[in-house]
């Protein structure tokens, strides 16, 4: 069992204030596979007087300073990807075959990427007689997720050391171990004592306490919309920027001219990957109706093919959802789909044929939904996909932006004109066509209640920065 109990503060492994052990258990197992503490705002007052003290000199390091270490996390990170994988598996219960190739990726992928973007990016031009300046922004609290937890590290901490903040980072206590590994990972490669800092704990007692915090300038939060609002409201008394990354419920509209197998094969598969378990899952499948019974038949023999089981099983394609709670709530969202009227074309309520213990989900498919029932308006957050029929283009255009959030959209076409004519007008901050991936130099974030602000690439690097310009500046 790991021992995770110490957080990483000033260029140390410290122990917590107050002591507040807190177990981490396994989904696949339901066993404790860690132990970690739960910090405290006395926690985060050292680590934000840390960062506040690196930022006096890390603030003014130069580009070639900070290439140089963002090329030793590349470094270090490429020596422990596989250790960091096995964390995501054993913390969120991502099959190891996904871990290793999708959860780990993402970590090296926006080290990466920020190592790219800081070699060209301009962070002084001239307007006029004045000379403006694009400075770091400062003390950046950064708290992320379980679901993506090296991505949604990654994509804060990297462009924040790119453009010279100092940080503290507050991961999930739900999925902490990979943000143990990444903090282990930063340390080895040289980050200097202060700039970077890792305190565990919950929302009320850690997440609170960084939001508020006077000494911090901004805050970068990706989760639920419900804690997103949480985090904007502790942040105002100190007018610190907030960028947000919250939840999703993406319509995929298949179009008439698709090619329905393969749009509806690669959609519902989507869904399932990491047990449904992203902010930008396809959730809603928008199909013709002429053409639903179909496409129902379709799913359901996508949902069958998916492998559902023990995460270190290399035949495994989908392992279980992250938690107890989050099993309850999946199955309780499932129940209301049946009893709202929703056809049940795959999976249903309960554990998987077979299974006698861990968190796993039947993957699930409703179809004959209507856009104004549950399971078509509320994140679910499991392997669970709503199809919902329409008559014609219009509605399907109606239907997809009929939601109180806008991070994603899908558009599948046979016709790359008709689709890119379709991507126009849904209302999101991504959209796919016919399941591309742009890779993370494309920015990421929503409209809407889905967020504000964007990551990945060079858009990635707006938000840790601040505008200063000096007029007068030629003379």
């Amino acid at each position: 069992m790991r021992d995770y109990r110490q957080f990483y503060i000033n260029g140390q492994w410290v122990d917590p204030v107050t002591a507040n052990d807190c177990e981490v258990i396994n989904p696949a197992t339901e066993e404790v596979c860690a132990l970690i503490s739960l910090g405290s705002a006395a926690d985060v007052d050292r680590a934000v007087a840390a960062a506040r003290q690196a930022f006096a000199s890390f603030g003014r390091s130069s580009r070639q300073e900070r290439l140089e270490l963002l090329e030793s996390c590349v470094a270090v990170y490429r020596k422990r990807y596989e250790e960091a994988a096995v964390a995501v598996r054993e913390e969120m219960g991502a099959p190891q075959t996904f871990a290793m190739e999708e959860q780990a990726d993402c970590g090296l992928g926006h080290l990466a990427e920020a190592l790219r973007v800081l070699r060209d990016f301009e962070f002084e031009e001239n307007m006029g007689n004045a000379r403006v300046f694009h400075e770091p922004i400062g003390v950046c609290g950064l708290i992320t997720p379980w679901n993506w937890p090296l991505n949604q590290i990654a994509c804060k901490v990297a462009p924040a050391l790119a453009v010279g903040c100092t940080m503290v980072l507050k991961p999930s206590e739900v999925a902490p171990l990979s943000a143990h590994i990444w903090s282990e990972i930063l340390d080895e490669a040289g980050v200097p004592a202060g700039v970077y800092n890792m305190v565990n704990g919950d929302g009320p007692g850690v997440g609170t306490a960084l939001s508020r915090h006077p000494e911090v300038d901004m805050m970068s939060f990706t989760g639920s919309t419900r804690a997103g609002v949480l985090v904007a409201q502790n942040a105002a008394p100190t007018v610190k920027r907030v960028a947000q990354e919250l939840g999703g419920k993406s319509a995929n509209i298949i179009l008439d001219d698709a090619d329905l197998e393969q749009a509806v094969t690669r959609g519902a598969l989507h869904m399932f990957a990491n047990s449904g378990q992203s902010c930008n899952a396809p959730s809603r499948m928008l199909v013709p109706a002429a053409k639903l019974a179909q496409a129902e038949e379709i799913a359901a023999r996508a949902a069958a093919s998916v492998v559902v089981g023990d995460p270190a099983d290399a035949n495994t394609t989908m392992g279980p959802v992250v938690s107890r709670l989050q099993f309850d709530r999946i199955q309780g969202l499932i129940e209301t789909g049946i009893a709202e009227g929703a056809r049940l074309v795959a999976g249903g309520p309960g554990l998987p044929a077979g299974t006698d213990r861990g968190y796993y989900v039947r993957p699930t498919v409703f179809s004959g939904a209507t856009n104004q029932m549950t399971i078509a308006r509320e994140e679910i957050f499991g392997p669970v996909l709503t199809m919902i029929p329409y008559d014609s283009e219009e509605e399907a255009i109606a239907i997809a932006n009929d939601t109180v959030y806008g991070l994603a959209g899908y558009v599948q076409s046979g016709d790359l004109d008709h689709a890119r004519r379709v991507a126009a007008r849904i209302r999101a901050g991504n959209v796919k066509i016919n399941g591309a991936f742009g890779g993370y130099a494309v920015p990421f974030g929503g409209y809407k209640q889905s967020g504000n602000g964007r990551e990945w690439g060079i858009h990635g690097f707006t938000d840790f920065l601040e505008i200063k310009a000096v007029e007068g500046y030629e003379g």
